[in-house]
């Protein structure tokens, strides 16, 4: 069996994880639009985002972060650049119980 590999979309919204606290991904892009929920949802169903928290004020917005096999995969594709911060551990969203 073969991994899934990754679109453009996908791979731009995981590598914005790679320098923020925690593996943060967004919830806009860089023009200041929402960024795909379908985008966001197949990330976490690769595992390569997990949810982080949910977010009462806007229920149906995905806060999430990069995973573990995220950054492996961003590790393991050319062009993935940035300063790479470390895995802060914690429980995500899916551990919690």
């Amino acid at each position: 069996m073969t991994e899934a590999k990754p679109t453009t979309a996908q791979l731009k919204y995981l590598r914005r994880g790679l320098t923020q606290a925690g593996g943060k991904l967004p919830l806009f892009d860089e023009e200041g639009q929402r960024v795909a929920p379908a985008t966001i949802q197949s990330c976490i169903e690769r595992g390569w985002a997990e949810p982080w928290f949910a977010n009462p004020i806007k229920p149906d917005w995905l806060v999430c972060r990069l995973s573990e096999q995220g950054r492996r995969l961003l590790a393991e594709t050319p062009g993935a650049t940035g300063r790479v911060l470390p895995f802060s551990g914690g429980q995500s969203a899916r551990e919690k119980p």
